[in-house]
């Protein structure tokens, strides 16, 4: 049965689409023809008769030409009333044929504009200030985290007055806690029980100058009155002379800075200890410090063994060379001017901006320092700033460094200038620039 609209059938002439055919284009949908008794009725009237809303074209769809006549076969829409069915681009494209995926391309676009640098210039910027400050905070907090403040100064008795300036006691222990038997024979360290001092300094920051001051090991001094650090219990004096080192060695940090005020008449304001393992760990974090050796040197008790001229020491080079005094006919005297030196190398090689630009050198660096060092309970990181910059600007030429004063000796123990002396801590008490000289 034909299903063909009436008159017309699949065999109807004209272009088709599909197998067989010769038409490019695929055949339109095709419309049944409308066949209407009498005459056409206007848009928006009733048909005579008829019943409902008048008839109207559904919105937004153009009106479908039609057979009002009953003809046939007289061609597509625009010819005479037969719609093919053809999409004109009215409804799915847009004017013209061109729409977005159909032909003659896509969207006409304007010219892109331009960026806006100013905004994205603000923007880096306070992204680039939101991570410095963010990593500094952190940075602050982890490394205060690792101070070890476990020397309590308040329970030091009959302290001297504090002067103008901040003064920081510098200990270099022989502490072997943490070392392996490898570490201490690699280290030169020996076993020995307990922990006495390597070397003490008093550095001294003001605004006429810093000033970094040696104290001799084997300096004959007063024990005076204490408290004990353990204990709580009041030792009186009893007028015993004795090595300054032997005070820490009695009594650890407390009775040291005790033993120093009493003799010195200077009040110490910080103290900072580091152990033998700590300080080779420094320098090696650091990639090692640039020395120039004077004089080429032995000594099998410390390791020594260094030729004169310019050289880089490693942490087990390092240690050897602050701890050598048996190599020297000065001894301890020749032993804390090289202590010195090598310090203040060492803070030059820390504040390079290959360490402190460089978070694979600077982390580590600040690790292995701060793990090893013990301080006062009120020691800041700021105060650890401050007494490290001094340190450098010591080595570059901004400050004194020298020993206490020495008068002569008794026993084997180095006697002090008191005259001298008590020059000096008058000078460093009204941070007054220094004068004294010591060898």
């Amino acid at each position: 049965m034909n299903e063909w609209p009436e008159g017309r059938s699949d065999r109807d002439g004209g272009p088709r689409y599909g197998r067989g055919s010769a038409g490019a284009q695929p055949e339109g949908a095709q419309v049944m023809r409308q066949v209407r008794r009498g005459g056409q009725v206007p848009p928006g009237q009733r048909a005579p008769g008829g019943r409902g809303r008048p008839s109207a074209p559904p919105h937004g769809v153009p009106q479908q030409p039609s057979y009002v006549d009953g003809g046939e076969g007289r061609g597509f829409a625009g010819g005479d009333g037969y719609d093919s069915g053809y999409n004109t681009g009215q409804v799915y494209g847009t004017p013209g044929g061109g729409g977005p995926a159909g032909p003659g391309g896509s969207h006409p676009r304007g010219p892109r504009p331009a960026p806006n640098w100013r905004r994205r210039i603000k923007w880096t910027a306070i992204t680039v200030v939101t991570v410095v400050v963010v990593t500094s905070v952190a940075t602050y907090f982890w490394a205060d985290s690792k101070l070890h403040r476990d020397v309590d100064l308040s329970k030091v008795i009959d302290r001297p007055d504090s002067g103008d300036g901040t003064n920081y006691l510098i200990v270099g222990s022989d502490s072997r806690a943490g070392m392996s038997a490898e570490d201490k024979k690699k280290l030169h360290t020996g076993s020995a029980e307990g922990k006495r001092t390597d070397s003490m300094m008093i550095l001294h920051v003001g605004g006429n100058g810093d000033t970094l001051i040696s104290l001799p090991r084997d300096s004959n001094v007063e024990i005076p009155s204490y408290k004990g650090a353990e204990s709580g219990k009041t030792y009186p004096a009893t007028g015993r002379q004795t090595k300054l080192n032997a005070a820490y060695a009695e009594d650890g940090p407390t009775l040291l800075v005790r033993t120093v005020e009493y003799n010195t008449g200077l009040h110490i304001d910080h103290y900072v200890e580091i152990g033998f393992a700590g300080f080779a760990n420094i320098v090696d974090a650091v990639g090692g410090v640039e020395m120039t050796i004077d004089k080429p040197f032995k000594d099998k008790w410390s390791g020594a063994d260094f030729q004169a001229g310019k050289q880089k020491l490693n942490g087990q080079q390092a240690l050897a060379f602050v701890r050598t005094r048996h190599a020297f006919a000065a001894s301890d005297l020749q032993r804390t001017k090289n202590q010195q030196k090598f310090l203040s190398a060492l803070a030059h090689e820390v504040a390079t901006p290959s360490t402190v630009l460089n978070p694979f050198a600077f982390y580590p660096t600040m690790s292995a320092g701060l793990d090893s060092l013990v301080v006062d309970k009120d020691m800041s990181l700021w105060d650890l700033a401050s007494m490290f910059w001094a340190m450098k600007g010591v080595s570059g030429g901004d400050g004194t460094s020298m020993n206490m004063p020495i008068s002569g000796s008794t026993g084997g123990n180095l006697v002090w200038d008191k005259a001298k002396v008590k020059t000096l801590v008058n000078e460093l008490n009204h941070d007054e620039k220094v004068t004294v000289s010591g060898d």
